[in-house]
């Protein structure tokens, strides 16, 4: 499908993002710049923008004078980074619990029955957009903007991860039922159970990452 002229920058980034992390662009793979202007409809100069985006996301990897690979997994980076967004989801889930307004919650609550369909139909990807939607949600709901410009920064480096970590059945099963626990602790408006149950999701999904998917060590 082409890109239309609208946003051609951000859907660039979106679309680019999205094949990386779905493993449509494996990890080491070099990235066919000519092959995705055709499949995108766009130019080289939005395409080439978009990798740069996507370098300072940790996602790419530009290879001076021979174009740009998506980068490999790395073991020790992702347990940093997975640390630190553990962290960031911890306090926004105890912040919105806080600052949360009953439509926010009903909107989550929404998200999370058309994820729920996708899980039982086995849809990963449109579960996975589902999740990360829930997620952002709560993080918007905290009413910090820093903690959710730091947040959008540091995610991205770990959102393919996430994503690959559901391909194990029980893991993907143990996080649907961990997102109907958070679920439930922000309509209790309970920040310190939310919080945790927010920092141990994350932990889960890294020792998942860490011993059934294949990273560098």
């Amino acid at each position: 499908m082409l890109i239309s002229r609208v946003s051609l920058h951000d859907e660039t980034v979106s679309r680019l993002r999205a094949l990386i992390t779905d493993g449509a662009l494996r990890p080491g793979s070099r990235i066919d710049e000519r092959e995705l202007c055709q499949r995108f409809g766009v130019s080289r100069t939005p395409l080439r923008e978009a990798l740069k985006v996507l370098a300072s996301e940790g996602l790419v990897e530009l290879l001076p004078h021979r174009g740009s690979r998506v980068t490999r997994l790395s073991a020790p980076e992702l347990r940093d980074a997975f640390e630190i967004v553990a962290a960031l989801e911890a306090l926004a889930g105890e912040l919105a619990c806080q600052r949360i307004t009953d439509a926010q919650i009903d909107e989550i609550a929404a998200v999370h029955a058309r994820m729920e369909k996708h899980y039982r139909r086995g849809e990963l990807t449109e579960y996975f957009a589902c999740n990360q939607t829930i997620h952002e949600a709560i993080n918007r709901a905290a009413g910090n903007p820093q903690l959710t410009e730091m947040y959008a920064l540091v995610s991205n480096r770990v959102r393919r991860a996430r994503y690959m970590a559901n391909h194990s059945p029980e893991r993907w099963a143990n996080a649907m039922r961990e997102h109907v626990e958070i679920l439930d602790a922000l309509r209790r408006r309970d920040g310190s159970a939310c919080g945790a149950l927010l920092r141990e999701h994350l932990q889960h999904k890294l020792y998942t990452v860490e011993h059934e998917v294949d990273v560098e060590s």
